[in-house]
């Protein structure tokens, strides 16, 4: 069963992703999106803040449907925190996000999405090794 919604949720995320390129010609990074809506060009920021809201909104639901699907954060507030601006600085060094770079570079077979993508599953990869098998904090 959890192969079927994974699938689903799967399909859902790449069809709202190919709609919003195929309908405005924009691809669905968020780090862009919400780049934009914080120095918005004139007509940029309304799609943008629905576009964000969506993504709230849609997490909200979610955690009020399936409350334990979502869980309570590990780890302290200052490497959460930490974890955040690092995110962050990575995605303006990589020029993108995961989502940017792991669906919609990825699909358009972009060179540079698909080496930011193998790079971002690596450091993923390294972080759970250090995490769970070297008992760094987390």
């Amino acid at each position: 069963m959890s192969y079927l919604v994974s699938l689903i949720g799967g399909a859902i995320i790449g069809g709202a992703a190919a709609l919003l390129l195929i309908l405005s010609g924009r691809i669905a990074g968020v780090s862009g999106i919400l780049g934009g809506a914080l120095r918005p060009r004139t007509g940029e920021i309304g799609w943008r803040l629905m576009f964000l809201a969506g993504l709230v909104g849609g997490g909200a639901v979610g955690a009020l449907l399936a409350p334990a699907a979502y869980g309570v954060p590990r780890g302290s507030t200052v490497v959460l925190i930490a974890a955040g601006l690092l995110v962050g600085f990575g995605t303006r060094l990589g020029s993108g996000c995961t989502s940017g770079h792991g669906i919609c570079g990825v699909s358009r077979l972009s060179r540079r999405s698909l080496t930011a993508t193998a790079l971002f599953l690596a450091a993923g990869i390294i972080t759970v090794f250090l995490v769970r098998h070297l008992g760094l904090p987390s």
